[in-house]
């Protein structure tokens, strides 16, 4: 007895022979791949910044940096004995880790799509799916390893702080340590938004990536201007980074700007992007460390003094300690004008000119919604003897909030004005489905 054929409909529905293990493979390639780049760019930056010594540690920092990059959480803890009560906390992200993971899993995820004619949105949602398990696997691998304590050495000889010196005889003989660990359940929810947003993202920036063809109609006003901000921020990295090296060959202490290039280079160059466009940070710096970042943005911080309240990070405020944070504004202008010129010159010529300017503006916001909160930084750290408040000399915080409000909004006005004049510039070239008036 034989069997009949499948009818067109089911065959044409039924999976591809080996699909899911080719889906498997390339989306393994992918999470590899991220954490891979991930771990040797943090791998680097500690090494800069000396982490290398840490007694036994280097590992268990190496694993934190990259946990902290994928969004995840890691908790600092102390143990001082009876004596005394340890309390730190740090919520910041090493952005250029996270720049860099992204980039290259996003890369990975799109290539085996690159050559597809058309894409279902099964093959779609099979892909991304495989991605975000094994991503989220190896995160929680990853997670187990953040996690060190370190020995707390206080006192050492200073002949002109008894005090201190009495303070660590004591702590000494508790053995006071300090050390952090993984979150796991935050760590994994946001892992989980992290690595949705990099395949979201990822597939809006591509030109060639083919969409189902219920998401099609979304391309041309979404990914023209989804991939000219791409470009803004990566122009603004690009920018910081030849300044860095510019600073590191000329200025010295080239290990620790290095360091800074390595770990928080977008941390730095996405507040400047903010602040040149009219946002603005709160923050405030006490204590014995700071922000590795430039002086300028540390003497803002710090120049509340010992006022509880927040000072306020924005282009006048910079502008007083140095004048050349004036130049900030300039800069904002050229490359968002480029970048709405590039938007624009993407597009259909069918786009009218407030069109231009209205996908750039929403686009421009929803930018500065996501870059402005993770340049986030909150970090304290107090020991206390007896409960009694903070050591001077030990304890410290650095806060750096954004006004993502604010920052956003004008986002929104800058990309609705030069979202115009990109598209005024874009006029006079030749554009995707624009004929000669000739034929």
């Amino acid at each position: 007895m034989t069997s009949s054929p499948l009818p067109t409909s089911a065959r044409s529905s039924a999976p591809p022979s080996g699909l899911y293990a080719r889906v498997a493979l390339q989306a393994l390639a992918a999470v590899v791949a991220g954490f891979v780049a991930m771990g040797v760019v943090a791998g680097l930056g500690l090494w800069a910044a000396g982490a290398a010594d840490l007694p036994g540690g280097f590992t268990a920092v190496l694993a934190a940096v990259v946990v902290m990059a994928s969004g995840g959480k890691v908790e600092l803890s102390g143990d001082a004995g009876s004596l005394a009560g340890t309390q730190a906390e740090l919520t910041a992200m090493p952005l250029t880790v996270t720049l860099v993971g992204a980039l290259v899993t996003g890369f990975c995820f799109l290539r085996p799509l690159r050559h597809h004619a058309v894409t279902s949105a099964r093959e779609l949602l099979l892909r991304a799916a495989g991605v975000v398990v094994l991503w989220l696997a190896a995160l929680a691998g990853i997670s187990a390893l953040a996690r060190h304590d370190f020995p707390l050495t206080l006192g050492g000889g200073d002949a002109q702080d008894p005090l201190m010196d009495l303070f660590g005889d004591l702590l000494d003989a508790v053995n006071p340590t300090v050390g952090f660990r993984t979150d796991v359940g935050p760590t994994l929810f946001y892992g989980l938004l992290w690595i949705l947003g990099v395949l979201a993202v990822a597939l809006l920036v591509s030109r060639r990536t083919p969409l189902p063809p219920r998401l099609v109609r979304y391309q041309e006003p979404v990914r023209p201007a989804a991939f000219a901000m791409l470009l803004l921020l990566l122009a603004y990295v690009v920018v910081g980074l030849v300044i860095g090296i510019v600073v590191a060959a000329t200025k010295g202490h080239a290990a620790e700007t290095f360091a800074v290039l390595l770990l928080g280079l977008p941390n730095v160059t996405w507040i400047a992007l903010g602040v040149g466009i009219g946002g603005s940070w709160q923050g405030k710096a006490e204590g014995p460390f700071g922000l590795p970042m430039p002086q300028v943005l540390d003497a803002v911080l710090r120049g509340g003094g010992d006022s509880p309240d927040l000072s306020t990070v924005d282009l006048s405020s910079l502008a007083a300690q140095d004048a050349r944070a004036w130049w900030l504004l300039p800069v904002a202008a050229v490359l968002v004008l480029a970048a709405a010129f590039v938007a624009a010159v993407r597009s259909p010529a069918r786009i009218t000119l407030w069109q231009h300017a209205l996908h750039l503006g929403v686009a421009f916001a929803l930018t500065m919604l996501v870059a402005a909160p993770v340049t986030l930084v909150e970090a304290h750290f107090g020991l206390s003897v007896l409960g009694i408040g903070d050591l001077a000399s030990l304890g410290g915080q650095v806060v750096l909030r954004p006004d993502v409000w604010k920052t956003a909004g004008f986002g929104l006005l800058w990309g609705l004005a030069f979202g115009f004049l990109g598209g005024l510039l874009a006029s006079r070239v030749r554009r995707k489905g624009e004929v000669d008036q000739d034929t």
